[in-house]
């Protein structure tokens, strides 16, 4: 079975992929969010170019010819583009088989523990304690992701003392019983980062995640040694090496790979792979709530190295408008802080036709 035609469907925000076999099965991807138009130019130019033509069954050998045939260009935006072919094909061979990819993976549907994920640091810390409290209380979360410091802030905080005000402020309204996460960013330097860590192990903070500019491994490898809460990190995160160097030097505690950000499933696995041999749990990142979570799902219900729980966005419209929409019905439906992975084939979702119809179109066949 061969690939025959490749599609797009892309704004600034968001790129569907649509793959179409010589058979004319069918199967629907996304590349990564933000740019995701020129993400499109570069999936036809330098991905879509290598798949015509070739087996759409075999798609470890397909990205691996992709990545082989643009060597010149590793790095994020030839992962990015590649996620598209690499979801798209997963989601042909679910509909091929009438499994979803949680069982192409060798999992089963089930319930996963999220954690409600807040993406905001223009957010006071006693807003920020009643709005995780509402949802603990309309959706049942037990465990929630909360922002210190400022994004590659070098030691300055979004503003002063917010760091210091939101980490008790929050940890002390939840209470007990709650799974407590903070996510700084790539904010500090290893001193400030190991002093802000402190704060946190006071708290009953467990998950302390990108505390040191990310591509610093060295700088989180100290803070990872300083602290007795787990410091993860990885999400930034597409190329191999770094990914062996990361595990091996055991610069974080648990790693995040983002199925998108890393080119797709395949890629991902690899990263899985890497980890469950040095006895690490896999948290992907998934910070939004387009296809990128959807297919985390699939994947956190197969791996035997899963980490405790599913990062779940809680930022709507006002946040995220470009997420509205893309889907006919809510695949991320929360009942006592839990979501189901589907049952139905492939991705077990299907794209809003409305969505479709409003965005760019370009098609490689």
């Amino acid at each position: 079975m061969k690939i025959a035609v490749l599609e797009t469907f892309a704004n600034q925000f968001v790129c569907f992929v649509r793959v179409t076999t010589d058979s004319g099965a069918t199967g629907w991807g996304q590349t990564s969010t933000y740019n995701a138009d020129i993400t499109a130019s570069i999936f036809h130019r330098q991905v879509a170019p290598w798949s015509l033509g070739q087996d759409a069954l075999d798609i470890g050998a397909l990205v691996r010819r992709v990545e082989e045939r643009e060597h010149k260009f590793p790095g994020s935006y030839r992962c990015r583009a590649l996620a598209g072919l690499d979801t798209a094909l997963w989601d042909l061979r679910g509909r091929l088989e009438g499994k979803p990819v949680v069982e192409l993976l060798g999992g089963a549907p089930k319930r996963l523990r999220a954690y409600a994920s807040s993406m905001r640091r223009d957010i006071t810390p006693g807003q920020e304690a009643a709005r995780f409290l509402k949802l603990r209380d309309d959706f049942g979360f037990d465990a929630f992701k909360w922002r210190v410091g400022a994004e590659c802030g070098h030691d300055v905080d979004e503003w002063p003392g917010r760091t210091e005000a939101i980490v008790p402020t929050v940890a002390r309204a939840l209470g007990d019983g709650v799974a407590k996460l903070v996510d700084a960013n790539s904010g500090f330097s290893p001193r400030r980062a190991i002093e802000v860590g402190r704060l946190l192990e006071a708290e009953g903070i467990g998950h302390y995640e990108e505390p040191c500019p990310y591509w610093k491994l060295a700088e989180t490898r100290e803070v990872a040694a300083a602290l007795s809460l787990d410091v993860t990190g990885g999400e930034q995160d597409c190329e191999l090496a770094i990914w062996e160097r990361m595990i091996e030097m055991r610069a974080v505690d648990i790693v995040q790979p983002d199925v998108m950000y890393m080119g797709g499933i395949a890629r991902t696995l690899e990263v899985v792979a890497l980890a469950a041999a040095a006895g690490l749990p896999c948290t992907p990142h998934s910070a939004n709530r387009s296809l990128v979570t959807l297919c985390t799902m699939h994947l956190l219900g197969a791996i035997g190295n899963p980490g405790k729980y599913l990062e779940l966005s809680i930022e709507g419209a006002d946040y995220y408008p470009w997420e509205g929409g893309l889907f006919l019905e809510d695949p991320y439906e929360v009942t006592d802080g839990q979501v189901t992975i589907p049952a139905a084939p492939g991705w077990g979702v299907e794209i809003n036709p409305r969505w479709l119809e409003a965005a760019a179109y370009q098609r490689s066949s």
